[in-house]
């Protein structure tokens, strides 16, 4: 699982998925691909979309829905922090660290939905 660190509030330090606020003149998958690269260094072509998060609390900056996406790569490619995230880290499932916002509610999904248990899930988006 690729993770960032974040770099700034709130939750800076903490561990999430990249993502970021999509531009008005692009989709939210063109945003997921961009926020992946700009955060982690790691280029997609293909995403998959998870689902949409929107419960009214979860984020302490105001009112924010997330689209959320993952990519499934064939390996671990090299990735490093950049933009507003600190560090960029694969972490295998067995040993996530905690994660920032609902983070944990999407992973929990974005398992469900390809239906593995033990391989490594690349990415998954939060956008907002």
């Amino acid at each position: 699982m690729l993770l960032i660190q974040r770099g700034a509030d709130p939750y800076k330090g903490c561990w999430a998925f990249p993502g970021g606020f999509m531009n008005m003149d692009e989709t939210t998958e063109q945003c997921a691909i961009r926020e992946l690269e700009e955060e982690t260094g790691l280029k997609v072509t293909t995403i998959q979309q998870i689902g949409a998060y929107s419960k009214v609390d979860r984020d302490p900056r105001g009112r924010t829905i997330t689209v959320a996406y993952l990519a499934i790569i064939d390996k671990p490619a090299q990735v490093t922090g950049q933009d507003d995230a600190a560090k960029a880290e694969w972490f295998p499932l067995s040993a996530l660290p905690e994660l920032a916002f609902d983070h944990a509610d999407i992973m929990a999904d974005a398992i469900n939905f390809t239906g593995y248990k033990t391989k490594i899930i690349s990415t998954i988006y939060r956008y907002t």
